[in-house]
């Protein structure tokens, strides 16, 4: 089920009266691109798509939720197979095909926004940023390859993932995927975000800004330091 990510994105921007300059120049794209990504013309990247969504104030699950309304038929035991059922079938899955080759398949969620579970597909010469750039944002990552290689690299650390390798991250890292390989990598990921976080504030959100700081002001894991020093303070008194 391919979705229409660009006429979505469109209706929630206009809904929040923000015109379409404005939020080209603050996700750091041009203003004609941006048109193109509204009409459907052309699609985002993994990046810019994250921050879009994150300016905008919405999450990637309402996003693809949003765009596939409607459960499937119940079978004879009462069970649906849709969105929100118990089963989800393959061709159900609401699909983003993003730019040069990566696609996102939303798996079954129970009806929850606790995690983003997606299958991904990064097909040969993909990556999460066309332009090279890394990214970051709030949230976890979790994920398992299933088919292929795919190169990780977090900050100046690069992985090779092969079948049956699995990562997890704290993705406010500045990161990248890319398939140098001749084949498609496919993996099971589970993107698990920080619902707290201020939508407005981009600056670890999506690209990471040139000149800008290569480590995040604030991290998961610089919170959880915090506590545990907080609490030894607090033992100690």
């Amino acid at each position: 089920m391919n979705l229409d990510i660009g006429d979505e994105l469109r209706r929630v921007r206009v809904s929040r009266k923000l015109s379409l300059r404005s939020v080209a120049t603050t996700v750091g794209v041009s203003a004609s691109l941006l048109s193109q990504v509204e009409t459907g013309k052309t699609q985002p990247s993994v990046s810019t798509l994250y921050a879009l969504v994150n300016h905008l104030g919405i999450s990637l699950d309402g996003l693809m939720s949003n765009q596939a309304q409607g459960d499937g038929p119940s079978d004879d035991s009462g069970y649906q197979d849709g969105h929100h059922g118990i089963v989800q079938r393959r061709n159900e899955n609401p699909m983003i095909e993003m730019e040069n080759g990566v696609v996102w398949e939303r798996l079954a969620d129970g009806g929850r926004d606790d995690a983003d579970p997606l299958m991904v597909t990064y097909e040969p010469g993909s990556s999460s940023s066309v332009e090279g750039k890394m990214m970051r944002h709030d949230a976890l990552e979790y994920g398992v390859i299933i088919e292929g290689t795919l190169t990780l690299k977090i900050e100046s650390e690069v992985h090779e993932l092969y079948p049956g390798d699995s990562f997890s991250f704290d993705a406010n890292r500045l990161h990248m995927y890319e398939n140098t390989s001749a084949k498609p990598a496919r993996g099971i990921w589970f993107v698990i975000g920080n619902k707290e976080t201020d939508s407005q504030n981009l600056s670890n959100l999506g690209p990471a800004k040139a000149g800008g700081s290569q480590l995040p002001a604030k991290s998961a894991v610089d919170v959880l330091n915090v506590m545990g020093d907080a609490k030894a303070r607090k033992l100690r008194k």
